[in-house]
Parts: C-alpha cells; structure tokens; sequence
C-alpha cells in the first residue's frame, strides 16, 4: 500500500457516467444501449489529512473536501513530470492551511 502525507498531490481516477463526455474524459465507451457513456476523468487533489483509519481527507482546487481510502485503485500518487505539467490544477499547500 503506498504510503501518504499531508502536501502530497495525488491524481484520482474519477469514473463517471452522463450522456456527454468532457474534453478531460478517458477510456471513454458507450454502455449497453448506446444513450450513454462511461469514461474516466483524472482529479488532481493535495493530501490535507492522513486518518489512523486509512482515509485521506484530500482538499480539490476549489476548496471542497473528500474523504478517500487510502487503499482505493484510483489513487496515485503524482509524478514529477504531471506535478510540473498540471501544477496549475493542484491546490497548494498554503490553501490548505
């Protein structure tokens, strides 16, 4: 299990369902009739939490709060290379204070 702290920015494989994916949508296909489509949008959080639990309260861009397992599929931990291209989605630390 991957271990987190507070301040780690993490990218969280959000699947959804609707009947018009967004310009951010992945591994997008249709379901069974067709009206609809399932894909994956990627969130990128910072950790402001880590429970005894193993929950993460992680904080979005826009101030909102989610309460995630640690052991959940969808989460990574952000490389390098996605921190510095998509730094502009992530929340920053001093927010979360």
């Amino acid at each position: 299990m991957i271990q987190f702290r507070v301040g780690d920015p993490i990218v969280y494989h959000k699947p959804k369902t609707s009947f018009s994916p967004g310009p951010r949508a992945k591994q997008v296909y249709p379901l069974q009739h067709g009206e609809d489509y399932h894909y994956v949008v990627d969130k990128f959080w910072t950790v402001s939490q880590v429970n005894r639990d193993g929950t993460l309260e992680v904080t979005t861009r826009t101030g909102k709060k989610h309460l995630l397992d640690a052991g959940d599929p969808n989460i990574c931990k952000a490389h390098l290379i996605q921190h510095i291209l998509f730094r502009k989605r992530f929340p920053s630390l001093a927010d979360l204070l």
